[in-house]
Parts: structure tokens; sequence; C-alpha cells
């Protein structure tokens, strides 16, 4: 079983009553190694070191307060009210990310979450390169009681997500999720490959797409960083969805990931059902880490 995040913090500072350089180095290594990242490490230390310089004594429960208090600050950008889909019909979300972190899941975990919501909803297969990637969607498709626009294998993806635009504006769909080739191959044919969907569905909408979200999963660790560099270069990431989420072990991932790139966690995968999607809430969250809680409350 993981060490929770919790647990880690609790070994660093175990029959410690002064918080010495000893102690700020412990947290330290307690912080990397729950995959929070050097600098997100390093920023929360320094501040840290500053709330501590007049008062070194404190208990457990101050400490914690503090690294409660900095990593709320952190993830602040997930303060941003959440998109309103009423700004734009359909409202396009393109789902970028690696074959292999839950990406087409993620998507059918959606459909069904806006669809019980009430929004009329419209996946579109545009993820055309790797093998079995539509018929998955389709199965999820189904479980999600949405409709699919679909071509045939090796079709062309922008050409996918123009005719799924398209389509969503003739049947009145509230939201759109158009699914994307998982592919961190040569960092020009993404980038190129994305702003072509990009400008293929303008045609259609010249406001589309409104969200580019990004699945991560949270069980990679620092992989996940790396691949939220490559997209970030590749697109404007707009938000995320961290997969495997289903403990507090894997909360530095999230984190780092809202601090070194500044982009909102929308979503949280926490297990496999169809219903195992939540919204990201940094209240909920914080609290998780400290109390050795589940995110998904099992």
């Amino acid at each position: 079983m993981a060490i929770s995040f919790f647990q880690r913090l609790s070994r660093a500072i175990v029959g410690k009553s002064r918080v010495d350089d000893n102690t700020l180095d412990a947290i330290e290594e307690a912080l990397i190694e729950s995959d929070m990242g050097v600098d997100t490490t390093l920023k929360i230390i320094d501040a840290l070191e500053e709330r501590v310089a007049k008062d070194k004594f404190m208990s457990r429960e101050e400490l914690f307060d503090m690294l409660r208090s900095e990593i709320a600050a952190l993830m602040e950008p997930c303060a941003r009210p959440a998109p309103d889909f009423s700004s734009c019909k359909p409202y396009v979300i393109l789902v970028v990310g690696v074959n292999g972190v839950g990406k087409t899941t993620t998507i059918g975990k959606l459909a069904l979450k806006f669809r019980k919501q009430g929004l009329k909803v419209l996946l579109g297969a545009a993820d055309t390169f790797r093998a079995a990637a539509v018929d998955q969607l389709e199965i999820w498709a189904g479980r999600a009681g949405v409709d699919i626009v679909r071509q045939q294998m090796g079709s062309d993806p922008a050409a996918v997500a123009y005719d799924t635009v398209k389509s969503a504006i003739a049947r009145q769909s509230d939201v759109v999720l158009i699914d994307t080739a998982g592919r961190l191959h040569n960092r020009i044919d993404l980038m190129n490959e994305l702003s072509k969907i990009r400008n293929s569905v303008r045609k259609v909408l010249p406001q589309a797409p409104s969200e580019v979200l990004l699945v991560l999963d949270a069980s990679t660790g620092q992989n996940a960083f790396q691949q939220a560099k490559e997209f970030a270069r590749a697109t404007d990431i707009s938000s995320l969805a961290l997969t495997k989420m289903d403990g507090s072990a894997r909360g530095g991932v999230a984190v780092g990931l809202v601090d070194q790139f500044g982009i909102p966690i929308r979503f949280l995968g926490v297990g496999e059902g169809i219903d195992d999607i939540k919204d990201f809430n940094t209240e909920d969250f914080v609290h998780s880490l400290f109390e050795e809680e589940n995110l998904n409350g099992k």
C-alpha cells in the first residue's frame, strides 16, 4: 500500500519539538518523495523557514497548519470559477494526453457526468491512429448514453473534429468532447496536429475550442510533469484532469503541477467505474492530504 502524504510528513517530524534545519531537511525530503517536485518543495520550505524564524518551538498541529496554508496558497489557480457551458453552444472541449493515462476513459466518465447534469453531449473520435481507440470511445459513449461521431481508422483527425462540431451544431448539443491522438512524438508534429484540429473546428465555430483539457496519470510522478511541459509547449492548456487519484499518496503531484504550470485542476479520476470522477475542490483536497482520507471518500 502506498504511503500517504500525511504519513510521510508524520515520519519526518516524529519525536521533534523544535523546527530546526534537520526538521526542515526531513520535511523537504518528504515533500520531494511525494512527487511535489523540487521547485515547489523549495518554495514551501523557504516559506516555512520565514514563518518559524521567530519561534522554533511549535506543536505538530501548528506545523501542519503552516503546511496546509502554504499548499492551499499554491493551489490558488484552482479557485478560478469553473467554465460556464452556456457561454458557448456547443461548448467544445479538446481532450489531450498521452496513451495510457486514461484519456478515453475520462472522456466517457465526463460524458455521463455532463449528461446527468441535463446537458446534451456529443463525442468526437479524433484519435484515429491508435488501433481500437475509436472502438473504445464508442463503447464508452454507449455506457454514458451519448452520441458519437466517428470515421474510419487512419482518417484525418482534423476532419473528424470538424464533422463533430458541425454535427453538434445541427443536433443542438450543449457539450462536445473531442478525443485526440495520444502520441508524444516529435513536438513539432504534435503542435501541428493540434493546431490543425483547432483551425478545423474554428471553421465551424470561430470561438472553439472552449477548453483544452490535459489528462495526466497521477501515479506516474515526474513523468506527469514532463508530459504537461510537452503539451503546454504544443498548445494552450486551460485545465487538467488527474486520473488514479484514489488516495492522498499522490497528492504531491497535484500541488506541483498547479504550482509549476498555473493551470487549474478541474477533475479527479478516483476509480475504475464510470461514476468515479469528481470535480476538484481545493479545500477538500488539502484536507485529504492531512487527514489520511482518500479523495474518493472510501
